[in-house]
């Protein structure tokens, strides 16, 4: 069932997705050589509760920690670790949920450490455009399938593929809600958009195969080939006057 939020509840999911991008964005400031993947996770659990709020995801299903920090070919859930320390050229995506008030706010980004070779650097670029692209199709009377369709032909087209397994999602007083929302599918098909709808659009994308693989932790997600991955979203709010940005500081 979609649940459609009031000006109210719109309001605390705004606060919600502010704490949750200023974390991340902060976060990302921290991406450089030599830091541990544990030390970006524990300084964004330390920032969302100053702020008031909680993080989102530790916890969640027994996810053992405040964000997901994903490294090059882990495309999505990367668990936070001592031992992982981050190296010049590596590519990392950093997803961060905020809980505030009784809603989530989610969002992510891909963040290169150091210089990074052309190659990671187009793949962000694409995955990044086509968030953005797919945010101007989330418009009332427009369906699914035209946030979906606009991600898979942008990123297709640079040779790219949408990962099949993962989809974003509704979110709200739930940090995972009805509908599904995957970044590939057929433009006029799928649910209609209305006014009071929010959701988490969020590209991943593979320099190689689409096929991923779910590692024996039960979370750590890497893509098959070994080939990189990135990883961009925002929790949006469908309104008749068109695509609000929730997560934005």
């Amino acid at each position: 069932m979609i649940i459609l939020k009031t000006s109210r509840e719109l309001s605390l999911m705004k606060e919600a997705g502010r704490i949750s991008q200023e974390a991340l964005l902060r976060a990302g400031e921290l991406v450089k050589p030599g830091i541990t993947t544990y030390e970006i996770d524990e300084f964004i659990r330390k920032f969302i509760i100053k702020s008031g709020a909680t993080p989102s995801f530790l916890g969640y299903c027994d996810f053992p920690a405040s964000a997901c920090i994903s490294v090059n070919d882990v495309v999505i859930h990367g668990i936070p670790s001592k031992k992982q320390i981050l190296k010049e050229g590596d590519i990392v995506s950093i997803d961060v949920g905020a809980y505030y008030e009784g809603f989530h706010g989610d969002n992510a980004w891909t963040f290169p450490c150091g210089k990074v070779s052309d190659e990671a650097m187009k793949l962000m670029d694409a995955t990044r455009e086509s968030l953005f692209l797919a945010i101007e199709k989330a418009v009332v009377g427009n369906r699914l399938g035209d946030i979906g369709s606009t991600v898979q032909q942008y990123v297709e087209a640079r040779n790219y593929s949408v990962v099949r397994d993962f989809v974003g999602h509704g979110v709200g007083a739930n940090l995972h809600e009805d509908p599904s929302v995957p970044n590939y599918g057929t433009s006029g098909r799928g649910v209609r958009l209305a006014a009071g709808m929010t959701l988490a659009i969020e590209p991943m994308v593979n320099a190689g195969s689409c096929k991923v693989r779910v590692l024996d932790d039960g979370w750590t997600t890497k893509t098959v080939d070994g080939k990189l991955s990135a990883h961009f979203e925002h929790t949006i709010a469908i309104t008749n006057n068109g695509p609000v940005i929730l997560t934005k500081a």
